[in-house]
């Protein structure tokens, strides 16, 4: 993994050097001036980008001290998000960094720059700034980024750091997003003691008016390889897992709002960001509810690119993501997945993208949200997109001390151990072939059917197990267009677990079954192999 970050810098520095940026990539300039204000996050910095009749506000942030003249270096990023020239001028009540300007040309985005995800045109799904789809399947390791590199504590590789490991494990896997915190993680005092923290030492505490710029290195490192894999940021701001051991969860308001300021300049201009406000939000006892308004604002008011944004809460309390703030659901709850349909009732009353962020997990824990099977564990994602929601996954095996969290690929990252990640690509798979993202076809009356298209179904059976399945779907098909009779239709048998793909041989054509159902006019039947977690594709082919 090395050789991409090198690549990566490479290329942010000839960008700069040529003055020429893809659309959807970075610009970024850095500017220096003696450091006259007692704290240089005190200071403020705007850049004005312009391209024809469009004009984009965009902060700058503090990044350190020059080693060699001694004076404050301040950066100000820009993501373009169209092709032409682009002029910027700064805006500062700093004179050395004031009244700066420039300008680079935008060019046409490389073969893999899609751009941005944004909620689509539904207002039920996602796709890139390109019009490209994108259907989030996606996995979780919290501190992955700031995980110890002692052996005692991770199941890596010698010769490669856990962070190295974990891309590596990523990109075998196909996973296209990832739940990261930004904030380190407490597990327990046996685990070492990170080397940098994000705020400055202050005593016996920290300095809560001044960030610690070389923390916030790595994390762009890494959110930056995970854009060249592919793969979405899905950045966990705020969490209560600090438990006191350093006050994180406790911070005051203002230092929250530092924060959310400083990593929407250093960050926003990378295209595979998400923002989560925090991972169990109401685990923050020590902060007033009203923060996570004031919170939300500092991350909304200072982002330019209006990058997707939710909050996660504990199991099964939903937050208000009606909010028009939200772009989407990102909920801890289970139940909606194990049962047919379920997961459809939480869409149809946020009327947003619903993301199932904690389904439980694949794992060997003695706590009941870490203990399911691999096949559980993909049983759940199938049951959350057959219903037009999505799920995220993770595992939790214990390859150190069983009882304990913080050796496992949840929690630091490092090698997989189960089984649902093997078929995370053959699952992409079926789900990028589809026309168009499923909705149940006849929702509320068939938990089963699904649409995903006007010349395509997909019938669930999850865990059942049966010889045969008799050709019968329900007449609506969502919004798309109502099956008539006379239309024939071909079956592929895909399972999910073994991932095979079987065609039927027989040509089925429709006919009335009553007001609501259309059946085989013949009767027949798919036979099967009494094997669970079956999903049937069913196609249109006149």
């Amino acid at each position: 993994m090395k050789t991409v970050v090198i690549s990566i810098l490479m290329c942010l520095s000839s960008t700069i050097a040529s003055a020429q940026v893809e659309r959807w990539g970075m610009f970024e300039t850095s500017l220096t001036a003696p450091l006259t204000e007692e704290n240089p996050f005190n200071v403020e910095l705007k850049a004005i980008f312009e391209n024809a009749d469009t004009a984009i506000i965009v902060n700058g942030y503090y990044d350190g001290i020059d080693k060699k003249t001694r004076q404050g270096i301040w950066r100000i990023r820009f993501m373009p998000m169209r092709e032409g020239e682009w002029h910027f001028v700064t805006i500062s009540d700093t004179h050395g960094l004031n009244g700066k300007n420039g300008h680079f040309s935008c060019i046409a985005p490389s073969a893999n720059n899609h751009g941005p995800v944004m909620v689509d045109e539904t207002g039920l799904h996602f796709r890139y700034a390109d019009g490209k789809r994108f259907m989030p399947v996606g996995t979780t390791s919290y501190d992955w980024m700031h995980a110890t590199n002692d052996h005692r504590f991770g199941n890596f590789d010698k010769g490669l750091t856990i962070q190295e490991q974990t891309l590596k494990s990523l990109e075998m896997s196909g996973f296209n997003k990832i739940r990261s915190l930004l904030l380190v993680h407490n597990f327990d005092k046996s685990y070492p003691e990170p080397d940098i923290f994000p705020f400055e030492r202050k005593g016996d505490g920290w300095d809560w008016t001044r960030l610690n710029p070389r923390y916030f290195d790595h994390v762009e490192k890494y959110t930056l390889q995970l854009m060249q894999l592919g793969i979405e940021q899905d950045l966990i701001l705020f969490h209560p897992y600090d438990e006191g051991r350093w006050g994180f969860d406790a911070m005051p308001r203002e230092a929250g709002v530092l924060l959310c300021k400083y990593v929407t300049a250093r960050f926003g201009a990378i295209r595979n960001i998400w923002w989560s406000m925090a991972n169990e939000y109401d685990g923050l006892k020590k902060q007033p509810k009203d923060v996570w308004d004031v919170w939300t604002y500092a991350v909304i008011d200072n982002d330019p690119y209006h990058h997707l944004i939710s909050i996660h809460s504990f199991t099964a309390q939903y937050y208000k993501y009606w909010d028009s703030r939200y772009t989407h659901c990102s909920i801890q709850d289970q139940a909606p997945v194990e049962v047919q349909g379920g997961a459809a009732i939480v869409r149809n009353i946020y009327k947003k993208p619903v993301i199932f962020d904690e389904i439980c997990y694949e794992g060997d824990m003695t706590s009941r949200w870490g203990c399911l099977t691999g096949e559980e564990e993909l049983y759940r994602m199938w049951q959350a997109y057959v219903c037009g929601t999505y799920a995220t996954h993770a595992e939790c095996f214990q390859y150190g001390n069983p009882h304990d969290f913080s050796h496992d690929f949840l929690a630091v990252g490092g090698k997989w151990m189960g089984e649902s990640w093997k078929r995370i690509k053959f699952m992409r798979s079926i789900l990028d072939d589809m026309e168009y993202p499923m909705y149940l076809a006849d929702s509320s009356w068939d938990p089963y059917t699904s649409a995903c298209g006007p010349n395509c179904y997909m019938v669930y059976l999850g865990k059942q197990k049966v010889k045969e399945w008799a050709f019968n779907l329900p007449a609506k098909n969502s919004s798309f267009p109502r099956l008539k009779g006379g239309e024939q239709f071909k079956v592929e048998i895909i399972d999910t677990w073994n991932m095979t793909i079987t065609e039927c041989p027989i040509i089925f054509e429709t006919t009335r079954s009553g007001h609501y159902r259309m059946a085989d006019k013949e009767n027949r039947v798919v036979p099967l192999t009494e094997q669970p977690y079956l999903l049937l594709r069913i196609k249109r082919i006149n």
